[in-house]
C-alpha cells in the first residue's frame, strides 16, 4: 500500500480526480446539465477536503459517496463515453481504496442498471473486480448482487462477454474465499469459545460466522443450490445457470480453499450434506448406464452419461478425495466405489478413459492410499476399496486384452460405442511391420492377437489427465488406441513406486529410530531413563500399528497387482516397458520380503522366474510353491474370477539364445528370448541387492538362475564360477552374438551375486545356503540313473558362496559340507561326484589358509572342524572322491604340514581309512602323503600321533594292491622306529606328560586309562605298536613282505631293543615275538601245498618257492631266527625276568615243531636256532665270593658302547641304559640270578626238545607214497652236530638211558636213505671212501661221549659197552646196510644218478655206508686199545662182540660191497687180537672169556675158507696180496694162539688144528675147473698152514699125544692121496695118447705137485726131532712116482713137476753108517 499512500500518489490522486471531473463536466455541458454542476461542485469538494485535512485518503474515503456521486450520475446517462469516463474514474478511486461501503454499494446498483441495459458490459465485469479485489468493504447484499451481475453476463450472447464474465466469476469466488482465509489469519490468536450448534438443523445458523466467513459460506450454498438446480438463498436475481460451470466453480474452490472446510464446522457441514449427495445424485446416470444394453427392458428410459459433467464430476470427486478424505471417510468409500465401477468393460470408453485417470491421480498420493487402507480395508465390515482399486486397474488390463467375440448376442451391439470411443482393438497388425520380422515401430503390448501401442502420458509420478482437462468438450471425445491401457499400466507403475517407497521410507526411519534408542539408551542418565523406557514403549506401538498398516497395504495389493503385472510382463514388446514391469515386481518382491510377507513376496518372484524361463518350461519349483495361491491361476476380484494368465508362447520376441532344457529325459531345445534374459537380470539384481530379505525363496530364485544357467550353457570353473562352457550336450546349444557379449557379464552378477553373501545376515546367508542345498539335491535326482552331464550350478554355487563367508564359516560349514559328503559326494553320477568333491576340497583348503581370527593356531576347535569333512569323506566308496581327498591331504600337507597340529590325526586316519580293495591309483596317492608325512613331517606332529603314523603305515604294508607299496611301507616304518630312536629323550617327556593329563580325566571320569598294551610306560607303547605292527605283517599272505617285514621287526628291536624298560622286555616276549611264532606255524602248517604257476605277469618262480607252503617255510624260518637270536643277545636282559625258564620252554616247543615240520629248510633252520640259543654262555658264579649277590655276568660295555644314532654326533645313550639297571641290580635289590639248578633245568629242557625231534624226525614212516617226508641230510647232520654241544652242560646227569636214547638217535639217523636227486650233492662218487658230514657228527658225538667217559668219574665207565655196542652196530652197515622202515632203496651203486631228469620221481639211495662202517671199526679198536682192560669191558664180552661182529665181513670176504672192508676187519681183528687175546688169558680163569674162544674159532674158519668166490677179474697180484692176508692171519695162530695152548681151551685148539690141517693140502677141492686152478691155489697159503701145522704137529710143546697124533695122520692121508693121484694120472697120460687130458685133472695133478715141494719144505723147517721117521719114509716113496710123469706132455704139469723134483736133492747124499740110521 506504500506506494498508494505516499504524498506524490496521493497529489496524483487529487489531480487525476479534478480532471476527471472536469472532463465529465465537458462531456456533459451540453446535454446533462445535472451531471455538469454535480461534477463541478465535485471539484471544490475534493479542493476542500484536500486543504483541510491532513490525512487526505482519510477524508476522502469518508466522504466518497459524495465524491463518487458526479461520476454515478455520469453512468446514468447510458451514454457509452460517458459511462467509459465515469467507469475509468470510479476504478482509481476504488483502486486507491478510498471508497466507503454506502459509495460501494452506490456503485453496484448504478453497475447492475447498466448490466440490464446491457451496457459497457466488458468494463462492468473489470470495474466489478476492481472494486471486490482492492479492498473488502462489500459485504453481503452487495457482495451477492455484484456477484449475481457477473453470472448474468456470463449468459450473454456474446462469446467474449461470456468468457470475460466467467473468468470473473471464478476470480470473485476467489477473492470471497480469499478474503475469509485472510479474516481468519488475523484472529487466529482470539480463541473464541466455539458456539454449540445444533446438528440437525438443515440450514447451519451462520450467525457465529464472521462477515468475510459468513459471505463465503452463502455463496459456496448457493453454488450447491444452483448445480442442484434449486434456487438460490443468497444470489438474488439470478436467470439462468449451467451445471457445467457450477461444478467447475465447486472444483476450484474446494480445491483452492480446503483449509476453509476443514477449520470451520458449518463448512464442513456443507461439504457432507450438501456437495456429497448432490456428486452422487448426478452420477447416477453413469452408474445405470449399461453399454449396449437394450433398454426396452427397463420401465424408465434411463439418461445418457454426459461426458462434461461426468468429467468435471470426477475432477469434484478428486478433489474431495484428496483434500477432504478425513472427513468425508463414508463418502470417499461411496466415490471411490464408483470410481472403480467405472471401469467396467460395459461403460463408455471415454468413461472408462476419464475413470482411469481419476484413479492414476490417487495412485500418485501413496499416503492417501494409505488412509484409505487404514479406513477402509483395515476395518472390519467395511468395503476393501484400496483391493478393490487395484484389482479393478488389473481388471481393466486384462479387458482391453480380452476382445469380446463376435457373434455373442450380448456383446454385438456396439452402436452406443462408436461416437464415443472407436473400436477396442485395432487390427492385429496395425501399427506393425511384418510380424515374420518380430520387430515392431512401437512400444506395444501384444497378447494372444490384441495389440495395444503403449502411449506415452505423463512423466513418471504425476497424474497429468488429458480427458479431465477437457472443459471446452461437450461430447466424448475419440480416445486414442492404447491410452487407457498406457494410463493403467502408470497407474500400476506409480502405484507400486508410491506404496514401496512410502513404506521403506517409514521402515527406514523406524530401523534408525531403533538404532538411536538402543544407542542412547546404552549409556543413559538416570533421570531419563525412564523418559526413554517410555519413547520406546511409545516407538514400539507406533512401529506395531505402522507394521499393521503396511502388512495390510501389501496383502490388500499384491493378488491384483501381480496379476496385471504379469500379463503385461508377457504381453510387453517394449524392452523399457519390461524394465519397468519387472521393476515393479521386484520392488514388490523386496518389500514383501522385507516386511515378512512369505507369500507375496513368492508371488512376485515366482513371475519374475517364470518371465525368465522360456514359455511353458517345466520348472516344478515354480507350479509347487509356497506360493500356493498362484497354483490355480485365478484371483477372485470383486466377485469375477479372472483367470492368471499364462505366458503366451506366440509372443514376437527376438529368439536370442536356444539350448538344451535341465530335465531328466532329453527333451526338444528351447529358446530364450531377450525379455527372458532381460528378466533373469531383474532376478540376480534382485538377488543381489535384496539377498538378505529372499528367505525360502531363494529356492525359486536359484531354481530359475540354474535353469537358466544350463540353457545357456554356463560351466562351472574352479571356485565355482560359472562360465561359458563349450556346449557339453553337442551342438543344441545356439546362442545369438546379442547373448555371446551378454554372458560374461551375466556370469559375472551371478558370481557378484554369490559374493555379495558376505554381506547377508546369518540367517539369511542360512537361507541361501538351504536353497542351494536343496537345489542341488534335485540335479541330483535328475542325475540318477543316467549318465548325463549333470547340471553343476548349485554344488558351484554352494562352493563359492563358502569361499566368500570364509570369515565366519563356522556357522555354514556343519550344513554346506554335510550336503556335499552326504549327498553329492556319493552321487552314482561321476560328474556330479567330481565337482561335490572338488567343492569340498577346495572349501577345506581355503579355510585353513583363509587368516581367521583368532588363527587357527589358537582356535583347534575350528580346525578340527575344517578338517572332519576331510575324514568323513573316507566313508565313501567311489575311488574318484577319494582321489580327491587324498590329493587335497597331499595338498595341505604341502602347504600347512607344519601347522596342522591337533589336526594330524584326522589327516592320517584319511590315509589310514584306504582299503584294500580300493585301487592302486588310491593307494599309490595315500602312500604318497604318506610317505610325504614319514619324511618331513614327523618333528612337527604332536607325539601323540606317531602311533598313529605307525598304524597307517602298517595298514599300507598289509594292502596287497601293490607290492612295492607294501615294502616300502615297510621301510618307512624302519624310518620312523629310527626317528624314535634319536628323539628318544624329548619323545618321551612329552608321552609322560600327555600320559599324566589323561590319567588325570580318566581318574576324574572314574574310567580305566584304555590304550594299547597299558601298563608299560607311553613311550614302550610306542615301540611295541610298532613292533606288533611289524609282526602283523610278518604273516602277511606275500611272502616278499614277510621276509622284509620280518627283517625289520628283528633289525629294530636289535638295534633298538635297548631303549626299552627292563618290564617291557616280558610283553616283546610273549605279546609280539611269541604271538608272531604262533601266526606263522599255524600259517605255515596250513598253507596250501599246490604249485604256484608264476608269480603274476612273467615272472619265474624258482622251484624252491613254488607252493605257498615253500615260501611260508621262508617266513618260518627267519621268525624263528630272529627270535632265537634276540634270546641268545639279550638273554642277559631276559634272564632276570621271572619266567624265563617258561619263555624257554615255549621257545624249545617251537624249535620242535619246527624241526619236526615236513619241510627240510624250516627244519634244518630251527635246529640252526637250536644251535644259536644253545651256544648262550651260561652265567658263572664267582664262588669265591659267596657273601656278595652275584652280579649278572655280562659285557656291557660291548653291547651298548655309545650307541650313536644315525645322523647324530653325540653319543645318545639312555639314562636308564642296560649298565645303569644292571648297576642297580648290584647295589639295591638283588636281581633274580638264575642258580645252577635253575639253569641245568634249562639245558634237559633242551636235552629233552633234542631228543624229541630226533626220535620223532627219524623214525620211519608207516607207509611210503611218493610224498612220504624223510628228513635231509643236512637237517639229521645239524641234529647230531647239537648233541656235542649240549652235553657239555648235561653231562654230570646224563645216565645210561639217556645213552640209550642218544644210541636210538645216532643209529635211526644213520639210516635214512636220501633222495637220488640229492645224492649227487650229498654222497662221493662211489669209489672214494669219505664219510658224510652227518656221519662224521655221528661218530664226533660218540668219540665227545667217550672222551667225557674217560675223564669222568668211575661211575661212568659202565657206559663203555654201550659206546662199543652202538660203534658195532655201525660196523655192521658194511655188510649190511640198515633199512629204514618199509622202504625200498636201491644201493648207491645202481641209483642213475648220472642222468637225473629234473622233477622225475625221486628214487631213494641208500648211503655208501662202507666208509662209515669203516671208520666205526677203526674207532673200535683205538677204543679197545684204550679200554680193553677196563672191568665192565671185559665184564661185558666186548671183545666177543668185536669178533662177533668181524666175523660178518670176514665171511663174507670178496662178497662184502666194498674190498676195503673185509681187509680193515681182518686187520682190526689183528689188532683186537693182540690186544685182547693176552687179557684173555688173563681172566681165563673167571670163564668170561669162555664164549669167546669158540666165536673166534668160527670167525677164523669162516674167513679163511670163506664161501665167497673172488671176482673173475681179480689179477694176479691181487689175489697174492689178498693171500698174503691169510697168511698174516695163519701167522697169528701161530704166534698169539698155539704157543699158548695151554691156557686155551682143548676144543678151541683142536679147532684149530683141524682148520689148519684143512688150509694145509687137503683144502683144495677136486671140482676146480682147469682155468681156475692156476690162481686159486693159495701156495703160500697152503704152505704156511703145513708150516704151522707141522711146526705144531711136531712140537715138543704138544700137550697130549693125541694132538700130535691127529696132525701126523693127517700127514700120511695126504701123501697116501698124493701117490694114488700121480698112479691115476699116469695112467691115464699113457691110454690118452695124442689127446690132452681134461683140464680138471691137469690142474688136480698140478696141485698135488705143489703139495708136495710145500711139505717137502715144510718138513726140512720142523726140528727133525718133532718129525716121525714114518713120514719120510712115505715121503721118498713117492720119488719113483714123479720120476715116473716125466713123459707127461702138459707143459704146466712139467713145471710142477719140475718144483716137486728139486726138493728132492736134499735126500741125495752119501749113505751113511747104518749104526746111524738106525737109531731113530
Amino acid at each position: 500500500m506504500s506506494g498508494t499512500n505516499s504524498p506524490e500518489a496521493v497529489k496524483k490522486l487529487l489531480e487525476n480526480m479534478q480532471s476527471d471531473l472536469r472532463a465529465l463536466s465537458l462531456e456533459c455541458k451540453k446535454k446533462f446539465p445535472p451531471v455538469k454542476e454535480a461534477a463541478e461542485s465535485g471539484i471544490i469538494k475534493v479542493k476542500t477536503i484536500a486543504a483541510r485535512n491532513t490525512e487526505i485518503l482519510a477524508a476522502l474515503k469518508e466522504n466518497s459517496s459524495e465524491v463518487v456521486q458526479p461520476f454515478l450520475m455520469g453512468c446514468g446517462t447510458k451514454e457509452p463515453k460517458i459511462t467509459q469516463l465515469c467507469l475509468a474514474a470510479i476504478q482509481r478511486l476504488m483502486s486507491h481504496e478510498v471508497v466507503s461501503e454506502t459509495a460501494a454499494g452506490n456503485i453496484i446498483n448504478m453497475l447492475w442498471q447498466l448490466m440490464e441495459n446491457s451496457l459497457e458490459e466488458l468494463k462492468l465485469l473489470q470495474t466489478v473486480l476492481v472494486l471486490l479485489t482492492t479492498n473488502t468493504v462489500v459485504h453481503d447484499e452487495a457482495l451477492s448482487k455484484a456477484i449475481v451481475l457477473c453470472f448474468r453476463l456470463h449468459f450473454t450472447k456474446d462469446n467474449i462477454t461470456n468468457n470475460t464474465a466467467a473468468a470473473t466469476v471464478r476470480q470473485v469466488v476467489t477473492v470471497v474465499f480469499e478474503r475469509m482465509v485472510a479474516e481468519d489469519e488475523r484472529h487466529r490468536d482470539i480463541i473464541e469459545q466455539p458456539v454449540l450448534v445444533q446438528a440437525n438443523s438443515n440450514r447451519r445458523s451462520v450467525s457465529t460466522l464472521k462477515p468475510c466467513a459468513k459471505d463465503a459460506y452463502m455463496l459456496f450454498q448457493d453454488l450447491c443450490q444452483l448445480v442442484n438446480a434449486d434456487a438460490p438463498y443468497w444470489l438474488v436475481g439470478m436467470t439462468e445457470m449451467t451445471r457445467t460451470f457450477g461444478l467447475e466453480l465447486l472444483e476450484s474452490v474446494l480445491n483452492d480453499f480446503p483449509q476453509v472446510f476443514l477449520q470451520h464446522q458449518e463448512f464442513s457441514f456443507l461439504l457432507k450434506e450438501r456437495v456429497c449427495p448432490l456428486v452422487i445424485k448426478l452420477f447416477s446416470p453413469n452408474i445405470k448406464f449399461r453399454q449396449g444394453s437394450s433398454t426396452s427392458s427397463s420401465p424408465a428410459p434411463v439418461e445418457k452419461p454426459y461426458f462434461p459433467i461426468c468429467m468435471r464430476l470426477l475432477r469434484v470427486v478428486s478433489v474431495l478425495i484428496k483434500q477432504f478424505y478425513s472427513l468425508l471417510v463414508t463418502e470417499c468409500e461411496i466415490f471411490l466405489s464408483l470410481l472403480v465401477k467405472f471401469l467396467d468393460a460395459d461403460k463408455p470408453q471415454w468413461l472408462r478413459a476419464v475413470a482411469v485417470e481419476s484413479i492414476h491421480r490417487l495412485c500418485v498420493q501413496p499416503q492417501l492410499l494409505r488412509s484409505f487402507c487404514q479406513s477402509y480395508d483395515m476395518k472390519q465390515h467395511s468395503t476393501k476399496v484400496f483391493r478393490d482399486i487395484v484389482n479393478a486397474l488389473g481388471s481393466f488390463i486384462q479387458s482391453l486384452f480380452l476382445v469380446p467375440p463376435t457373434g455373442n448376442p450380448a456383446t454385438t451391439n456396439q452402436a452406443g460405442n462408436n461416437n464415443s470411443g472407436g473400436t477396442v482393438s485395432a487390427p492385429a497388425n496395425s501399427g506393425m511391420l511384418g510380424i515374420g520380422g518380430g520387430v515392431t515401430l512401437l512400444p506395444a503390448f501384444e497378447y494372444r492377437g490384441t495389440w495395444i501401442p503403449i502411449l506415452t502420458i505423463t512423466v513418471q509420478g504425476s497424474a497429468k489427465a488429458t480427458y479431465l482437462e477437457m472443459l471446452d468438450k461437450v461430447e466424448p471425445p475419440t480416445i486414442p488406441e492404447g491410452y487407457a491401457m498406457s494410463v493403467a499400466f502408470h497407474c500400476l507403475l506409480d502405484l507400486v513406486r508410491g506404496i514401496t517407497s512410502m513404506i521403506e521410507g517409514e521402515l527406514g526411519e523406524v530401523e534408525a529410530e531403533c538404532q538411536t534408542i538402543t544407542e542412547t539408551a546404552s549409556s543413559p542418565t538416570q533421570s531419563s531413563e525412564e523418559q526413554e523406557l517410555q519413547s520406546t514403549s511409545d516407538q514400539m506401538d507406533k512401529e506395531i500399528v505402522n507394521r499393521a498398516v503396511w502388512e495390510e497395504m501389501v496383502n490388500a495389493c499384491w493378488c491384483g497387482l501381480l496379476a496385471a503385472l504379469s500379463l503385461l510382463l508377457d504381453a510387453s514388446t517394449d524392452e523399457a516397458a519390461t524394465e519397468n514391469i519387472l521393476k515393479a515386481e521386484l520392488t514388490m518382491a523386496a518389500l514383501c520380503g522385507r516386511l515378512g510377507l512369505i507369500t507375496s513376496r513368492d508371488a512376485f518372484i515366482t513371475a519374475i522366474c517364470k518371465g525368465s524361463l522360456p514359455p511353458h518350461y517345466a520348472l516344478t519349483v515354480l507350479n509347487t510353491t509356497s506360493a500356493a495361491t498362484l497354483s490355480n491361476k485365478s484371483y477372485s476380484i470383486q466377485g469375477q474370477n479372472v483367470m492368471m494368465i499364462s505366458p503366451s508362447s506366440e509372443s514376437h520376441q527376438q529368439v536370442v539364445a536356444v539350448g538344451q532344457p535341465l530335465a531328466v529325459q532329453p527333451q526338444g531345445t528351447v529358446m530364450l528370448t531377450s525379455k527372458n534374459i532381460q528378466c533373469m537380470r531383474t532376478l540376480l539384481n534382485l538377488a543381489h541387492c535384496h539377498g538378505a530379505v529372499l528367505g525360502t525363496s531363494w529356492q525359486l530364485v536359484l531354481a530359475t538362475l540354474q535353469h537358466l544357467v544350463w540353457i545357456l550353457g554356463l560351466k562351472p570353473s574352479s571356485g565355482g564360477a560359472l562360465k561359458p562352457g563349450r556346449a557339453v550336450e553337442g551342438p543344441s546349444t545356439v546362442l545369438t552374438t546379442a547373448v555371446m557379449t551378454d554372458l560374461p557379464v551375466i556370469s559375472n552378477i551371478l558370481s557378484r551375486l554369490f559374493e555379495s553373501s558376505q554381506y547377508l545376515d546369518d540367517v539369511s546367508l542360512h537361507h541361501l545356503i538351504n536353497a542351494l542345498c536343496s537345489l542341488s539335491l534335485e540335479a541330483m535326482d535328475m542325475a540318477y540313473g543316467n549318465n548325463k552331464e549333470p547340471s553343476l550350478f548349485a554344488v558351484a554355487k554352494l562352493l563359492e558362496t563358502g569361499l566368500v563367508n570364509m570369515h565366519r564359516i563356522e556357522i555354514l560349514w556343519r550344513p554346506l559340507t554335510g550336503h556335499l559328503l552326504e549327498k553329492v559326494c556319493q552321487h552314482p553320477n561321476s560328474r556330479m561326484r567330481e565337482w561335490g568333491a572338488e567343492a569340498l576340497t577346495s572349501l577345506i583348503k581355503a579355510g585353513l589358509t583363509f587368516n581367521h581370527d583368532p588363527p587357527l593356531s589358537q582356535n583347534q576347535r575350528l580346525q578340527l572342524l575344517l578338517l572332519n569333512p576331510l575324514k568323513e569323506m573316507s566313508s565313501i566308496n567311489h575311488p574318484d572322491i577319494r582321489l580327491k581327498q587324498l590329493e587335497c591331504v597331499l595338498q595341505i600337507l604341502q602347504s600347512q604340514g607344519d601347522s596342522l597340529g591337533p589336526g594330524w590325526p584326522l589327516v592320517l586316519g584319511v590315509m589310514g581309512a584306504i582299503r584294500n580293495d580300493q585301487g592302486e591309483s588310491l593307494i599309490r596317492t595315500a602312500f604318497q602323503c604318506l610317505q610325504l608325512v614319514v619324511t618331513d613331517f614327523l618333528p612337527t606332529m604332536p607325539c601323540t600321533c606317531l602311533q598313529i603314523v605307525v598304524d597307517v603305515a602298517g595298514s599300507f604294508g598289509l594292502h596287497n594292491q601293490e607290492l612295492n607299496i607294501s615294502l616300502t611301507s615297510i621301510g618307512l616304518l624302519w624310518n620312523i622306529s629310527d626317528y624314535f630312536f634319536q628323539r628318544g629323550e624329548t619323545i618321551e617327556k612329552e608321552l609322560n606328560k600327555e600320559e599324566a593329563v589323561q590319567q588325570k580325566q580318566a581318574e576324574e571320569k572314574g574310567v580305566a586309562l584304555n590304550r594299547p598294551f597299558h601298563p608299560a610306560p607311553p613311550f614302550d607303547c610306542l615301540w611295541l605298536c610298532l613292533y606288533a605292527k611289524l609282526g602283523e605283517l610278518c604273516v602277511d599272505p606275500r611272502p616278499a613282505v614277510r621276509k622284509s617285514a620280518g627283517q625289520t621287526l628283528f633289525s629294530t628291536i636289535g638295534a633298538h631293543g635297548t631303549l626299552l624298560q627292563h618290564s617291557t622286555w616280558h610283553t616283546v616276549i610273549w605279546k609280539v615275538l611269541f604271538h608272531l611264532l604262533d601266526r606263522v606255524r599255524e600259517s605255515s602248517t596250513t598253507a596250501d601245498k599246490e604249485k604256484i604257476e608264476s608269480g603274476g605277469g612273467n615272472i619265474l618262480i624258482h622251484h624252491s618257492r613254488d607252493t605257498a607252503e615253500k615260501q611260508w617255510a621262508e617266513t618260518w624260518v627267519l621268525t624263528l631266527a630272529g627270535v632265537a637270536r634276540i634270546f641268545n643277545t639279550r638273554r642277559y636282559l631276559l634272564q632276570p625276568l621271572g619266567d624265563f625258564s617258561r619263555a624257554w620252554d615255549v621257545l624249545l616247543d617251537h624249535i620242535q615243531s619246527a624241526a619236526l615240520s615236513k619241510n627240510n629248510e624250516v627244519s634244518l633252520a630251527a635246529l640252526k636256532s637250536f644251535q644259536e640259543i644253545l651256544q648262550i654262555v651260561s652265567p658263572v658264579r664267582d664262588s669265591d665270593k659267596p657273601e656278595t649277590p652275584p652280579a649278572v655276568n655280562v659285557p656291557v660295555p660291548v653291547l651298548l658302547g655309545p650307541i650313536s644314532g644315525p645322523g647324530l654326533s653325540r653319543p645318545f645313550v639312555r639314562t636308564d641304559s642296560i649298565g645303569e639297571r644292571l648297576g642297580r641290580y648290584g647295589s639295591s635289590e638283588p636281581p633274580t640270578v638264575t642258580d645252577e639248578l635253575e639253569d641245568l633245568n634249562l639245558w634237559w629242557a633242551a636235552w629233552n626238545t633234542w631228543y624229541r625231534i630226533g626220535s620223532e624226525s627219524t623214525k620211519p614212516p608207516v607207509t611210503f607214497d611218493k610224498l612220504t617226508f624223510i628228513p635231509s641230510q643236512p637237517f639229521l647232520t645239524a641234529l647230531i652236530q647239537i648233541f656235542p654241544a649240549l652235553y657239555q652242560h648235561i653231562k654230570t646227569g646224563f645216565n645210561m638211558d639217556d645213552l640209550q636214547k642218544l644210541g636210538v638217535i645216532l643209529h635211526s639217523a644213520v639210516s635214512v636213505p636220501i633222495s637220488s636227486d640229492a645224492s649227487p650233492f650229498i654222497l662221493p662218487s662211489y669209489t672214494e671212501a669219505v664219510l658224510t658230514s652227518l656221519q662224521e657228527a655221528v661218530l664226533t658225538a660218540l668219540d665227545v661221549l667217550q672222551k667225557a667217559i674217560c675223564v669222568g668219574p668211575e661211575n661212568m665207565q659202565i657206559m663203555y659197552p654201550a659206546i662199543f655196542d652202538q660203534l658195532l652196530a655201525f660196523v655192521e652197515f658194511s655188510c649190511k646196510p640198515p633199512q629204514y622202515g618199509q622202504l625200498e632203496t636201491k644201493h648207491i651203486a645202481n641209483a642213475k644218478y648220472n642222468q637225473i631228469q629234473l622233477f622225475a620221481p625221486a628214487e631213494w639211495v641208500a648211503l655208501n655206508y662202507v666208509p662209515f662202517a669203516e671208520r666205526s671199526l677203526e674207532v673200535v679198536v683205538d677204543l679197545y686199545q684204550k679200554t680193553a682192560c677196563h672191568k665192565a669191558v671185559v665184564n661185558e664180552k666186548v671183545l666177543q662182540n668185536i669178533i662177533k661182529t668181524l666175523r660178518v665181513p670176514l665171511s663174507l670176504k670178496y662178497s662184502c660191497p666194498s674190498e676195503s672192508t673185509w681187509k680193515l676187519a681182518v686187520s682190526s681183528l689183528l689188532k683186537v687180537l693182540s690186544i685182547g687175546l693176552p687179557v684173555a688169558r688173563q681172566h681165563a680163569s673167571s670163564g668170561k672169556f669162555d664164549s669167546m674162544w669158540p666165536e673166534l674159532a668160527n670167525t677164523f674158519e669162516d674167513f679163511l675158507f670163506t664161501k665167497s668166490i673172488p671176482p673173475d677179474n681179480l689179477s694176479i697180484q691181487e689175489f697174492q696180496r689178498n693171500e698174503s692176508i691169510d697168511v698174516e692171519v695163519v701167522q697169528l695162530i701161530s704166534t698169539e694162539i698155539l704157543p699158548y695152548a695151554n691156557f686155551i681151551p682143548k676144543e678151541f685148539v683142536g679147532q684149530i688144528m683141524t682148520m689148519l690141517n684143512k688150509g694145509s693140502i687137503h683144502s683144495q677141492s677136486s671140482s676146480f675147473t682147469e682155468a681156475e686152478i692156476d690162481i686159486r691155489l693159495r701156495e703160500e697159503f697152503s704152505k704156511m698152514c703145513f708150516e704151522t701145522l707141522l711146526q705144531f704137529s711136531f712140537s715138543n710143546k704138544v700137550t697130549t699125544p693125541q694132538e700130535g697124533y691127529i696132525s701126523r695122520m693127517a700127514l700120511s692121508v695126504l701123501l697116501k692121496r698124493s701117490q694114488d693121484v700121480l698112479h691115476r694120472y699116469i695112467e691115464d697120460e699113457r691110454l690118452s695118447g695124442k689127446c690132452p687130458l681134461p683140464r680138471q685133472q691137469v690142474t688136480e695133478i698140478i696141485f698135488v705137485l705143489k703139495a708136495v715141494s710145500t711139505l717137502i719144505d715144510s718138513l726140512k723147517k720142523t726140528q727133525p726131532e718133532n718129525v716121525d721117521g714114518n713120514t719120510w719114509a712115505q715121503v721118498i716113496a713117492l720119488y719113483p712116482t714123479l720120476v715116473e710123469c716125466i713123459t707127461c706132455s702138459s707143459s704146466e704139469v712139467c713145471s710142477a713137476l719140475k718144483e716137486a723134483l728139486v726138493p728132492f736133492k736134499d735126500f741125495m747124499h752119501p749113505p751113511a753108517s747104518k749104526v746111524q740110521n738106525g737109531e731113530s
